[in-house]
């Protein structure tokens, strides 16, 4: 089956789908998400239009249920199709046509819906939502826990593939590698969702890298260290993260964490390319050349 959840985290205002199934790539065609507008998801025989022309009257202000329904209206072949929505006040809607491959069906629940088709075990969508609603921490790590809860009870009744996670701000900001806090792809594999887990992990510490390279930027030292530390916490085992907290840090005027974060880089047996590196950044002015 293909198996997907559409969530608004009512704590931060994030939008986020989940998605998994046996096919190649699913994530390059079911996934329409935007920031303060909403998320869609569309599977079975997918009609990718349904996903843009939801998220656009959605944008018009219309509730979830309306904007389906205006998108089905104008879909001959809508008993084929399945498609869940969640808005950015957290209004859900969702829709099985009556051809749907067995076991195929939806469940929503406070700000989300989950959707199944081809599924090894009816209750999937139930227990994906008993599973979300029970889980903590990030939205994209919630979403996993789902596509988890799906998958244990059978999952696709044909195998597995590819999964995906995208994971959207409250508010557009006009900046992709902010805007968007998670945006993996697993294409193909044979154990997409342990796959999805380690790189969703991976993109929380890319996105915690990515506000901070920006703050340091701007001379934001203290608050770039704040976002490194985040960074090096969520994939302590990436030394990059670890250079960028140890420069954001001396440059702040903490040198005492500086030397205790690049002592793990000085441990290590790529020590001179980072050596290298810090003179670059002190050449470029990103810090001062007391940090050298």
């Amino acid at each position: 089956m293909t198996f997907s959840i559409v969530a608004r985290c009512a704590d931060t205002g994030q939008l986020g789908i989940g998605i998994a199934s046996h096919v190649l790539a699913v994530g390059r065609v079911a996934l329409y998400i935007e920031p303060a507008v909403g998320a869609v998801a569309t599977q079975s025989l997918v009609l990718m239009s349904h996903g843009s022309r939801v998220l656009a009257s959605l944008q018009e202000g219309l509730l979830p249920e309306t904007a389906l329904q205006r998108s089905l209206d104008l879909d001959d072949e809508s008993a084929v199709r399945q498609v869940g929505v969640v808005d950015a006040s957290g209004n859900t809607a969702a829709f099985t046509g009556e051809s749907c491959i067995a076991h195929a069906g939806h469940h929503t629940g406070e700000g989300y819906s989950i959707q199944t088709n081809m599924a090894a075990d009816s209750g999937i969508p139930r227990t994906m939502g008993l599973a979300f609603e029970g889980s903590s921490g990030p939205l994209a790590s919630r979403l996993i826990v789902a596509l988890d809860a799906g998958e244990e009870l059978g999952g696709d009744t044909r195998g597995r593939q590819s999964a995906a996670v995208v994971v959207v701000g409250p508010e557009p900001t006009g900046d992709p590698l902010t805007e968007r806090t998670v945006d993996v792809r697993v294409d193909d594999h044979p154990h997409p969702l342990p796959e999805l887990r380690r790189l969703t992990a991976l993109a929380l510490a890319n996105h915690s890298l990515d506000v901070a390279d920006g703050l340091l930027a701007s001379g934001d030292t203290a608050g770039a260290a704040t976002s490194y530390a985040a960074a090096v916490e969520a994939a302590p085992e990436y030394t990059e993260f670890r250079f960028w907290q140890a420069v954001s840090l001396a440059g702040s005027g903490d040198l005492e964490g500086a030397r205790k974060a690049w002592a793990a880089i000085e441990r290590g047996a790529e020590r001179r390319r980072w050596e290298d590196l810090l003179s670059r950044v002190i050449a470029a002015g990103l810090v001062g050349p007391e940090v050298g």
